[in-house]
């Protein structure tokens, strides 16, 4: 079964920049209920729909304060939870985040190996991509960030 995910946060200077449940230094951050990690929030909504168990909004409702500031790791484990429950656990991901800056490069690795202790993956199944839009749209004003992922799971 596979699951699609996809999340965007606002950017403003001043918030902090959790990618992939890495902090990465940058002027700019952020703006979320939690740590605004678009990548993790990509994550869960991929892991969740691949058994059609809802969104992370149904999860974790920004309206709740038990979630503000909070890690989106403690979301991922969750879900990571939620299919072990129903007998599946995830076997790859594929990650896709677009932002134009800061440079994604030297936090890829950290990301691809953050993910796979998350999801209790090898690291050689967790793929992280970064692009830029070329300037246009949100993300080219650096005005957002948003990311993709796809996730298949299996019976265990």
């Amino acid at each position: 079964m596979i699951g699609l995910g996809f999340d965007v946060h606002r950017l403003a200077e001043g918030e902090s920049l959790v990618l992939g449940g890495v902090p990465i230094p940058s002027e700019i951050g952020t703006v979320a209920h939690s740590d605004g990690d678009v990548v993790l929030h990509a994550l869960v909504d991929a892991l969740l729909g691949a058994l059609a168990l809802g969104d992370i909004g149904e999860h974790f409702p920004d309206t709740d304060p038990t979630w503000k500031g909070a890690s989106s790791s403690v979301f991922v484990e969750h879900a990571i939870a939620m299919l072990h429950d129903r007998g599946y656990a995830p076997v790859n991901i594929d990650a896709t985040l677009v932002l134009q800056a800061p440079k994604i490069l030297p936090y890829k690795e950290q990301m691809r190996q953050t993910m796979a202790a998350l999801c209790q993956l090898p690291v050689e199944r967790v793929s992280v991509k970064a692009t830029t839009s070329e300037h246009l749209g949100y993300a080219g004003r650096k005005e957002g960030v948003h990311a993709w992922v796809v996730c298949e799971v299996q019976p265990k």
